[in-house]
């Protein structure tokens, strides 16, 4: 009976598998199994409630559906947690089920925040995929997932999930070889080797490494002698066993400039996005910030400034105003501490500015989307929306023509300096200045000055 079951079952994740994602097939079906079936009731065994969650709220119908047609039977789905049957349970439960806690060894990793742990990560609907594929690298490095990459906007929780892989690695095996490193860092290693002739002793440690985990690794975009190193480290690395994460604030497909050899590499494991956080994950991450600092916040204060729809580091530093503007007056939090910390945040956001932020500004006037801006079209109105984020890019932010190109689609330099030129000359004898204020002006409320 127990082998008509699994045989039943492998067959309804092959037919399952032609309609999910690779990502979601991997790490929400891959570990399941059917327990029972009967006239009514099919019984499915996952890891864990947060499993469990993904695969009722997403997946139901197709579950259901499938075994009913497998099985000629019109039966319901009941999910149960592995260790309730007695079984393994392959991934933690929900950030909330308060779990038991670790304490970092003595001799931590060099770079890595002892905070940033599974622990403390608040988990919502827009992170729960890159959560649960996180925890399982981090019990099995180098089995499953190899590399795990990971994208999505500034500020939605890609360093403390790279880096909470690292201390669970860690804490579970204090001699394990982990690195974490930028990719400026990795390129700046390279260059320093290569300088010295040194080559031999970076290679060791880089290659010796049984986790390996690279952030902003889109940077390594256009430099041939880096991306030439990485690709055999990569290849070694995984050779031996040893496991590699990634992130990145684009997909593997839109990283330009990047050997192909390299972006197949990087596409050989699992990819997984992170949304930006929801209301929900927003409020959960303040509640979360206010208690790491012994600080007592009201739910409702939490939710008000979590409706702010800011990303995860401005909302700890909105956090942190109120924080402090509480303390300095004694007491609660107020409404008015609340608004004035709104206020002084609104001052300064006049004067910082974000890459996205201009690229969402210049999307918003032209009607056009982030990704036709990076990529290779080239009619009339995208070569001028592209044009105008080039000039904006490097007039309010001070970037240089590769950042510039490196943001917008791995372009050559040559190219950003031509549409800064001819934007430039076209504000002197065309009325394209009053678009600039227009954008300038800010779609979202965004505003820029000189």
């Amino acid at each position: 009976m127990e082998q008509d079951l699994n045989k039943l079952w492998q067959t309804v994740l092959g037919e399952v598998e032609m309609e999910v994602s690779r990502a979601n097939f991997l790490t929400l079906f891959k570990p399941t199994m059917l327990l029972s079936l009967n006239e009514t009731t099919a019984t499915i065994a996952a890891p864990s409630s947060m499993i469990i969650d993904l695969l009722q709220r997403r997946f139901y119908q197709i579950i259901k559906k499938t075994i009913n047609k497998l099985s000629k039977k019109n039966v319901e789905i009941l999910f149960v947690p592995k260790n309730v049957v007695g079984l393994k349970e392959d991934a933690p439960g929900p950030l909330f089920l308060e779990p038991e806690k670790k304490s970092i060894p003595v001799g931590h990793l060099p770079r890595v925040r002892t905070e940033y742990t599974f622990e403390n990560m608040a988990v919502s609907t827009s992170n729960q995929l890159a959560y649960v594929s996180a925890t399982t690298v981090a019990k099995k490095i180098g089995q499953v997932y190899n590399p795990l990459f990971i994208y999505g906007p500034v500020g939605v929780g890609k360093t403390h999930l790279m880096q909470a892989i690292a201390n669970d690695v860690y804490i579970n095996n204090p001699n394990s070889k982990i690195a974490y490193i930028t990719s400026e860092e990795f390129t700046n290693e390279v260059v320093e080797a290569i300088r010295t002739n040194s080559t031999s002793a970076m290679k060791r440690r880089f290659r010796g490494l049984d986790l390996l985990i690279i952030d902003d690794i889109q940077f390594v975009a256009g430099k041939e002698k880096v991306q030439e190193e990485l690709f055999h480290t990569f290849n070694i690395l995984v050779d031996n066993g040893s496991q590699i994460v990634l992130s990145s604030d684009r997909p593997p497909s839109e990283i330009k400039k990047v050997e192909k050899r390299l972006l197949s590499r990087f596409s050989g494991g699992l990819t997984v996005d992170i949304e930006s956080p929801d209301f929900e994950l927003r409020t959960a991450i303040l509640l979360i910030k206010a208690k790491k600092y012994g600080f007592e916040l009201n739910i409702e204060i939490a939710k008000r400034i979590a409706e702010k729809d800011l990303d995860g580091r401005s909302l700890e530093g909105l956090l942190l105003r109120v924080i402090t503007r509480t303390n300095a007056k004694g007491g609660e939090p107020t409404d008015e501490i609340l608004n004035d910390a709104l206020d002084s945040k609104k001052e300064e956001d006049g004067n910082s500015f974000h890459p996205d932020d201009i690229i969402k500004n210049v999307c918003a006037f032209y009607r056009v989307k982030p990704t036709q801006i990076r990529g290779e079209k080239r009619n009339s109105s995208l070569v001028k929306a592209r044009q105008v984020a080039m000039y904006l890019l490097k007039k309010e932010l001070g970037l240089t023509f590769v950042e510039i190109g490196n943001l917008l689609g791995g372009r050559d330099h040559t190219t950003i300096m031509y549409g800064f030129n001819k934007i430039e000359g076209l504000l002197k004898t065309t009325r394209l200045s009053e678009e600039i204020l227009g954008i300038k002006g800010g779609a979202g409320g965004k505003h820029m000055e000189y």
